[in-house]
């Protein structure tokens, strides 16, 4: 069987975001997107599915941060070491982390992405921040429309501040309420942003190089 590419990630909001950058970028394309319904599925089925991997297989793992990256960090790291990688680093990588497995041992190269940033709190949606057209006029008045919702009428928690941002600046464009993913290609959210070209570059280390 060919060595299979294989990207595990959240949701399948992930999943059409990173198809759709993959798409406008010229990425390699993947065999496999799996989406898990939810952080601790995928985290879950990190183990599993690195000893079932095939000799040759590359998988990488998209997640967030949430509000705690350490936490995050420290329980996929704790899952490949025990596993069988020594060579896991303390800190994710700001570039994205990639970690091969040791010589002899039939498991997979494994590359690591925490949304946003590798370095920062918080979710896709915080990553996709950085695709609104620098300097817009309209996201400034999202955000400051947001910030001033009337006391006990915003029904939302902080951690979900940066969703609200985008799902209504998604509301407001020509065409209302496209997904995230399709937001891409339709360039309501912009690719080509250096923030997406270190997630492409990691890609392209992990899966291509």
């Amino acid at each position: 069987m060919a060595a299979r590419r294989i990207l595990l990630v959240e949701g399948k909001d992930d999943e059409h975001v990173i198809k759709h950058i993959a798409g406008n970028r010229g990425v390699a394309r993947f065999d496999e997107i799996k989406s898990h319904g939810g952080v601790s599925a995928l985290l879950e089925s990190v183990p599993v599915r690195l000893r079932a991997s095939e000799d040759g297989d590359t998988i990488g793992i998209v997640i967030d941060a949430d509000t705690d990256i350490v936490a995050r960090w420290e329980g996929l790291r704790t899952r490949l070491t025990e596993i069988g990688y020594t060579a896991v680093p303390k800190r994710p990588s700001a570039e994205g982390t990639v970690v091969d497995p040791p010589e002899g041992e039939l498991l997979p190269r494994v590359g690591i992405w925490i949304m946003p940033n590798n370095q920062t709190k918080g979710i896709l949606e915080d990553f996709l921040r950085f695709l609104v057209p620098d300097g817009s006029k309209l996201f400034e008045h999202v955000t400051n429309s947001l910030a001033t919702i009337p006391e006990g009428e915003r029904r939302f928690r902080e951690a979900d501040v940066s969703k609200a941002q985008i799902h209504t600046w998604l509301a407001w464009q020509e065409d209302p309420g496209r997904a995230m993913g399709t937001a891409i290609s339709a360039r309501y959210l912009d690719p080509n942003v250096p923030e997406v070209d270190v997630f492409v570059a990691w890609l392209e280390r992990l899966f291509i190089l």
